[in-house]
C-alpha cells in the first residue's frame, strides 16, 4: 500500500462515511480517530482523573469503534484488525479500515499521553508500513492562528521542526516529534471535500498543508 490516511474523527459521520466511499479503490489503508467518543473520555479523566494507561488504551478503542461503525456504512470499506488483512483487502478492492488496537496492544510504541492521538497513531504505523501519510480533518490544514478567527491563514508548507512550538493544532503536539524521528512528511486535508485527498494521492495540486520532516 502507499498511504495511511488518518480520518478524523470530527468528520463522523456523514463526511467520514462519504470519504471513505470515495477512496474505494485507492492503494490506501484508513485509520479512524476517536472522535467525541475519545473527546467524552478526555472529559471525564478531567473530573476522575485515570490514569495515563487506561486514557491511551480506551482512547485507542474508540478508534476502533468509530471505525467498525464507518466501515458498516461505506460501500467496499471493510474493517481489519491486521496489516495482512488490509493488503488483502486491497488486494480485492476493498478500502481497509484498520482497528488499531490488537497492532498496539502488542506493540504498545508510543507515550501514554493526550499529546498523542490517533494522528501520532497514524504516523507511526506508516513508518512501520514505509507509506506516506494523509491526515484528513475537519479544516483546510494548518493555519498560523485559531482556523476560526477572522484572518486565520491557511500554512501552505512548514517544517515538523518549526511545527514543535505551535502546540496542538489540527493535528496533535506529539506529531511533529514523530516526523523528524521517523524522517516523515505529511500532508493535512479537509476531509469534507474528497478530491481535495485523491489529488495529493494522485500526485495534483490541491488545498492543504505540507509538514515536512525530512
Amino acid at each position: 500500500m502507499d498511504w495511511v490516511i488518518k480520518l478524523g474523527g470530527s468528520l463522523f459521520p456523514d463526511d467520514a462515511i462519504n470519504f471513505c466511499n470515495a477512496l474505494v479503490g485507492k492503494n490506501a489503508i484508513i485509520i479512524c480517530g476517536g472522535g467525541e467518543f475519545a473527546n467524552k473520555i478526555r472529559e471525564y479523566d478531567k473530573d476522575i482523573s485515570f490514569s495515563n494507561t487506561a486514557n491511551h488504551k480506551t482512547a485507542i478503542l474508540c478508534m476502533d469503534i468509530l471505525g467498525m461503525l464507518v466501515a458498516d456504512k461505506a460501500d467496499g470499506a471493510v474493517a481489519v484488525y491486521s496489516i495482512e488483512d488490509a493488503k488483502n483487502a486491497i488486494d480485492n478492492g476493498k478500502l481497509p479500515i484498520l482497528l488499531p488496537s490488537k497492532i498496539l496492544e502488542y506493540l504498545d510504541p508510543l507515550e501514554h499521553s493526550w499529546k498523542v492521538t490517533s494522528d501520532s497513531i497514524s504516523v507511526y504505523i506508516s513508518w512501520l508500513l514505509k507509506t506516506k501519510i494523509l491526515i484528513v480533518t475537519n479544516v483546510d490544514g494548518i493555519y498560523d492562528s485559531d482556523p476560526s478567527l477572522d484572518g486565520a491563514k491557511l500554512i501552505k508548507s512548514i517544517s515538523a521542526k518549526k511545527l514543535l512550538n505551535f502546540g496542538e493544532t489540527s493535528v496533535d503536539e506529539n506529531l511533529p516529534e514523530l516526523l523528524l524521528k521517523y524522517k516523515l512528511d505529511c500532508y493535512v486535508v479537509n476531509g469534507k471535500y474528497p478530491k481535495r485527498a485523491i489529488s495529493i494521492i494522485e500526485g495534483k495540486s490541491s488545498k492543504y498543508t505540507f509538514i515536512g520532516g525530512n
